[in-house]
């Protein structure tokens, strides 16, 4: 049971931003510390990743863990729940579809869970590092 109205639960939803969050704030300055250079939300490429490099074929996407579905945290409210899960898996099968072109096209693509940054954000840093340098590298060489 939703222990708020349907009024102020639908702000609360439109309040929620889809880019430029904290989460991606935090990450964008730690690779931008660590001199790469990147763009972010970029609306021309598919599914407006969160962070992109097109030289490098490189798109990292930051997934929150309740509009992507996340298997260990998402939990579906309990009111509307039939929305909600229709909504969820929308957002599941959209992912998976915009992954697949990108990997068709010979692309780099990073999927990353908010929950894996919560727990440990220095490692995730440490793998979203290795794996640009690592697609740069494939660009360089296959020139």
């Amino acid at each position: 049971m939703d222990n708020v109205s349907k009024e102020i639960r639908s702000q609360t939803m439109k309040n929620i931003k889809s880019s430029n969050t904290k989460l991606e704030r935090e990450i964008t300055k730690e690779l931008w510390q660590r001199g790469f250079r990147f763009r972010t939300n970029v609306h021309d490429l598919l599914g407006k990743p969160d962070i992109s490099i097109k030289k490098y074929k490189v798109v990292i996407f930051i997934d929150s863990c309740f509009w992507h579905g996340c298997p260990l945290h998402c939990r579906v409210p309990s009111s509307n729940t039939e929305y909600w899960e229709s909504k969820i898996s929308k957002n599941k099968k959209r992912d998976s579809l915009i992954s697949a072109s990108y990997k068709q096209k010979g692309w780099n693509i990073l999927r990353i869970w908010e929950h894996e940054l919560d727990n440990s954000f220095k490692a995730v840093m440490e793998i979203i590092s290795n794996f640009i340098l690592s697609s740069k590298s494939k660009e360089q060489n296959a020139k």
